[in-house]
């Protein structure tokens, strides 16, 4: 016979989130060290309630990585039914990739001390790239993205945003970076321009 699980109250549901945006910011501004105590006291809750969510820190950054990922689908998922909305492809990619450089920011410190933890998310990114692949592929259609551009491309650049820094550094990346992914940034050439 199988078990039903029941569905969260609101008020644990509530709890939950408190816990995930605390280890958030307590990771963030202690490191990855910080006791679980710390953690429970700033998301305002008892610190058996944050042991019923989470029995080590290793399942609670696991959490915290697997909602980052589920975010990042999301986004993903929902930009490109803006493009097929008839959203400009190559505005709502850049309008994506500024969004999740900000959310993986806010992840970026809790994604730093998983693999000292062990934590790893069980979540399928298969959803996001689907997604990425076909707002590329549509803005690719379009001519107004680079021909050369791929899923992976946009994983480099995420992974090479300045993730540490503060926002007026992370808009002033993306102004310099995310014109590239356009038609006419490809049509530069270099090697010609470095011989010049």
């Amino acid at each position: 016979m199988t078990t039903q699980q029941r569905p969260m109250r609101a008020d644990a549901i509530r709890n939950r989130a408190k816990i995930l945006d605390a280890a958030r910011a307590e990771i963030a501004a202690q490191g990855p060290d910080v006791g679980m105590e710390v953690i429970a006291a700033a998301a305002g809750v008892a610190v058996g309630t944050l042991y019923r969510h989470f029995p080590t820190k290793t399942d609670l950054v696991g959490a915290v990585l697997a909602e980052y990922i589920e975010q990042i689908t999301t986004e993903a998922e929902g930009a490109l039914d803006r493009a097929r909305r008839g959203a400009s492809p190559v505005t709502v990619i850049v309008e994506f990739l500024r969004e999740v450089v900000r959310i993986s920011a806010i992840n970026e410190a809790a994604k730093s001390a998983a693999p000292a933890l062990g934590a790893a998310p069980g979540v399928d990114e298969s959803r996001a790239a689907a997604a990425m692949s076909e707002l590329i592929a549509m803005g690719i259609a379009a001519g107004q993205i680079r021909q050369d551009l791929t899923v992976a491309d946009i994983y480099i650049l995420i992974s090479g945003a300045p993730l540490d820094q503060e926002e007026p550094v992370r808009e002033r990346w993306a102004a310099l970076v995310l014109p590239c992914l356009t038609a006419d940034a490809a049509r530069i050439d270099l090697e010609q321009v470095g011989q010049r």
